[in-house]
């Protein structure tokens, strides 16, 4: 019995010997203990978890070549070779950044991509929208931070003009985005919704990668390679498309050809307008799409187009005297972009895209005709140093050159400019942690007409104030040449100069979202002038701000099958520039704009219904009949929209939409006669929609193998 005891304890010293014990305890950054981490010897089975102060221990008879590996879900692995003797250690985990729990930097932008963690809008949003006419501008314009005015069609944004919203495809700059249309009329967007995917849209302080615009960049993504064969064909009360896809292994191509012509809807519905010639159009847009490797994505994008409208106008205070309007433009855009990940950690894109447009405009004996050449070479490269550090930078030129010949009855008068814009950007987005992230750029610029170079720094920071909300800010400088004609005017003006600061907070779950966002923009550098066409009277020292408060909720889960969301901004802004005799208010700018959107499907009836009502308060007009400048106010806009989509069969939908149903007569303005009566008064005319109502009525075809495919996601 003793021998057997002391057997027993000989043995287990040998063992002893050989064994070691390997203690310790792991952390996260800030100190706090980590629950529930495996901590094991590479190669082995020897390890531990960690309790709830973090600590663990385990023994194991392996001496050489240690290396202990702690991993624990959302960190990284610690990986540590450690000596041949019994020891403690402490282990801290850097937390690791993933797409999925990552803060996003949203301050100043609406993401509408499928792909996208924090999706706000989708890009069907913008044609199912009611009243939207399934026009790009005209559902954005549901969003906070835009406007309406009506009497042009435009995105304005945070109190900046239309022309300080630029578009991009593919990244690549769109020369010319919008279509002709009659004097005081809107336009619309040459671009069919039914070519993109997804879409960014910023409100303010958006990347470095993008210039030349004041207030905001609408950034499309046209469609990848498609998976389907189908064709859609559309009838329409204003005339009728056909689409076509072929999709086949590795590529695929589309088009659409879309005829409109206004003239049978105008005799059933009359205008305010007299027309000569209703307006026509003809329309192309074609894609093609190659997918060149495992990352690698080759596209081809191309909008053809070509309109023309006449229409007799009368003169202010003499409605007998009608004066021929006659308005038509030809149209073309390319777009080719290609994007590669050429390893892991690197991938590039770039594109090179060409437009000309052809634009030409007469009232009377007066008229100008336009011809726009543009074109943009960019490249870009990104550096994924790790889930912590991204680096992005690139370059790109940008050319436009522009022949106007303005007539009258003294004759022709030729002006034109050849621009060419070269840049470089370079940005950092940098991870603290999962709940912490900074984002910083800086732009160059160099213009060949003024000499110029400008610097335009960007910066945001988010971070996550719990598992559904986060805070973000963002700072950025931005740069833009003045509008055509004082360029065609004086072609070495100076860039307008606007500072954009703004603040938000988020709060996204499950199916809601809430966003609140302040801003204050600072402009600087406008130009100030007696007369746009002549050069000598013009100063670049002009200045303005524009303030406010951007709201914006959204739900899609608390009631079946309903999608609604529900607008507010509130906006203070004034500008010293152009004309004007001091700061005032442009326009433009109304303080208040409410929008309401609801979609519904109804199982029922196999429809989908929508309604949009918008708001905005009155707008400033300069009444010639008063001392003060900008003095009047138009009534406020109100505007009720319906429509209504019929599954009829799983192939074949009729849609039918009509906007202001409650038939509201919306005043944008007011404009006046050149010269007053025998009283001394300026008489005065009325700036309204060409109808109360706009009524759209519509079938649409789709021919596919695949019978649980049609149009419904498109209306």
């Amino acid at each position: 019995m003793r021998t057997g005891f002391f057997l027993l304890l000989f043995i287990s010293a040998i063992v002893s010997q050989g064994q070691l014990t390997i203690t310790g305890q792991v952390t996260e950054k800030s100190g706090e203990p980590l629950l529930g981490v495996n901590v094991y010897l590479q190669g082995t089975y020897d390890g531990a978890t960690t309790d709830i102060a973090g600590r663990f221990s385990f023994s194991t008879s392996e001496m050489d070549s240690l290396v202990l590996i702690a991993s624990f879900i959302g960190f990284h692995d610690a990986i540590l070779p450690i000596a041949s003797k019994s020891q403690e250690l402490n282990i801290m985990l850097k937390e690791e950044v993933s797409v999925l729990n990552a803060v996003i930097i949203t301050a100043g932008a609406f993401n509408a991509s499928d792909e996208n963690q924090r999706e706000v809008m989708k890009p069907l949003d913008i044609v199912t929208t009611a009243g939207a006419t399934a026009d790009i501008p005209g559902a954005l314009n549901t969003l906070p931070g835009t406007q309406t005015v009506g009497e042009t069609g435009r995105l304005f944004v945070r109190g900046g003009d239309g022309r300080e919203t630029k578009t991009f495809i593919d990244g690549m700059l769109v020369h010319g985005e919008y279509g002709p249309a009659a004097p005081n009329t809107p336009s619309r967007s040459r671009f069919s919704p039914f070519m993109f995917k997804g879409m960014s849209f910023s409100t303010g302080g958006y990347s470095a990668e993008y210039g030349q615009a004041l207030s905001s960049a609408l950034i499309l993504q046209s469609k990848d390679v498609a998976d389907n064969n189908r064709t859609d064909i559309s009838l329409m009360s204003v005339g009728g498309d056909v689409s076509a896809t072929r999709a086949f292994k590795n590529s695929s191509l589309a088009g659409k050809v879309q005829y409109t012509n206004l003239t049978p809807y105008f005799e059933l519905a009359p205008q305010n307008l007299k027309w000569d010639k209703a307006p026509t159009g003809l329309d192309g847009n074609f894609a093609y799409r190659l997918k060149t490797s495992k990352t690698g994505l080759l596209k081809f994008y191309t909008n053809l187009s070509t309109s023309r409208m006449e229409l007799f106008e009368s003169e202010i205070g003499n409605p007998e005297a009608e004066l021929p309007v006659t308005v038509s433009s030809d149209y073309a855009h390319v777009n080719a972009s290609y994007r590669e990940l050429v390893s892991e950690k690197w991938g590039i894109r770039g594109g090179v895209s060409m437009t000309t447009s052809q634009d030409f405009a007469s009232i009377s004996d007066n008229s100008r005709d336009q011809k726009l050449n543009g074109g943009h070479v960019k490249f870009v490269a990104d550096y994924q140093h790790s889930d912590r550090l991204a680096i992005l930078f690139g370059g790109e030129v940008v050319k436009r050159s522009l022949d106007q010949v303005l007539s009258d009855e003294t004759g022709p008068f030729l002006q034109n400019f050849d621009e060419t814009l070269t840049a470089s950007f370079l940005e950092t987005e940098a991870f603290a942690s999962s709940a912490l992230a900074f984002k910083g750029g800086l732009r160059m610029e160099q213009n060949s007409l003024n000499g110029k170079t400008t610097l335009s720094p960007r910066f945001s920071t988010a971070y996550k104030t719990g598992t559904n909300s986060q805070i973000s800010m963002a700072y950025g400088q931005f740069y833009q040449a003045p509008q055509t004609q004082i360029i065609l005017t004086e072609s070495s003006a100076h860039a307008e100069k606007a500072a954009h600061y703004i603040a938000n907070y988020q709060w996204v779950k499950e199916g809601h979202s809430f966003r609140i966002e302040v801003y204050e923009k600072r402009y600087d550098d406008l130009v100030k002038y007696a007369s746009i066409y002549e050069s000598n009277t013009f100063q670049f020292d002009g200045n303005g701000y524009a303030r406010g408060v951007d709201l914006f909720w959204r739900d899609n889960k608390t009631f079946k099958n309903m999608d609604y969301w529900v607008s507010y901004s509130f906006l203070q802004t004034e500008r010293e520039y152009r004309d004007y005799p001091g700061s005032f208010t442009p326009a433009f700018a109304s303080s208040h704009n409410f929008s309401f959107v609801m979609k519904k499907f109804i199982d029922e009836i196999k429809s989908q219904i929508g309604v949009t009502y918008s708001f905005a308060s009155g707008r400033p007009y300069n009444d010639l009949n008063s001392e003060k400048f900008l003095g009047g106010k138009t009534p406020a806009y109100h505007d009720l929209s319906f429509n209504i989509s019929y599954l009829y069969s799983n192939q074949i939908i009729v849609h039918a939409m009509v906007n202001n149903v409650l038939g509201i007569n919306n005043i944008y303005g007011y404009e006046f006669a050149d010269q007053p009566d025998n009283a001394g008064v300026y008489t005065s005319r009325a700036i309204t929609p060409p109808a109360k109502r706009f009524i759209f009525l519509g079938v649409f075809i789709t021919l596919s193998k695949n019978k649980g495919i049609n149009q419904l996601p498109n209306l």
